[in-house]
């Protein structure tokens, strides 16, 4: 059954925040592919024909964008998907650590879902939160920072027990007025824009 065949009021509202134009009805492709994630945890082919067809374009348009965010899952995710961020950063703090911990402990790789239903993984670019490396993200609920094996273990076994812990900090990530990262509990991280701005250059080598 088509997803939208009982929602055009909704459709109709998605495309009222565009242009009416093909480009205008090619820009509610992402808000149309949130809505059945949302609802179903992930996008199918059937569902992929469907936006193509409701915007104008192709399936291939529709997965090409989808591909470009990690956010989008093209199979299903398991009712915990943690995210592991592992761009530079992160790496350098522990993340690839993590991830193999992760992997190993659930016995779970990217695309999976562990037979209970509960866990699928994934590695995915900055999040934005570089001052409390190493981190993931469960779900869309926000960060766990500064995991260190113990504390990945206590998350674990909250989620085990489908009593899912509550994130160190809510998404977005808050940033005060001097460019520094703050936490849930009111401290503030990272070097500041002013104090970034007083390093010493960095000078090349000597030809």
């Amino acid at each position: 059954m088509s997803y939208f065949a009982d929602k055009q009021p909704l459709v109709a509202d998605i495309f009222s925040r565009y242009p009416d134009s093909p480009q205008g009805r090619r820009s509610a492709l992402m808000p149309l592919i949130r809505e059945v994630q949302d609802a179903e945890g992930f996008v199918n082919g059937t569902r992929l024909d469907e936006i193509a067809a409701l915007c104008g374009t192709t399936a291939t348009e529709v997965r090409s964008v989808m591909s470009f965010y990690s956010t989008y899952h093209t199979l299903p995710t398991g009712r915990y998907h943690l995210q592991v961020c592992s761009t530079v950063m992160c790496s350098l703090a522990g993340s690839d650590e993590l991830w193999d911990h992760l992997v190993e402990t659930l016995d779970v790789q990217p695309g999976e879902v562990s037979p209970d239903g509960r866990f699928s993984v994934q590695k995915v670019e900055c999040l934005g939160s570089c001052g409390t490396a190493p981190m993931m993200q469960i779900n869309d609920d926000g960060y766990y920072e500064s995991v260190t094996p113990s504390k990945c273990a206590r998350i674990l076994e909250s989620l085990h027990a489908d009593l899912q812990p509550l994130p160190d900090n809510p998404v977005p990530v808050t940033v005060n007025a001097e460019g520094r990262q703050v936490l849930a509990n009111g401290e503030a991280i990272g070097a500041s824009i002013t104090g970034l701005s007083q390093l010493p250059p960095i000078h090349g080598g000597e030809a």
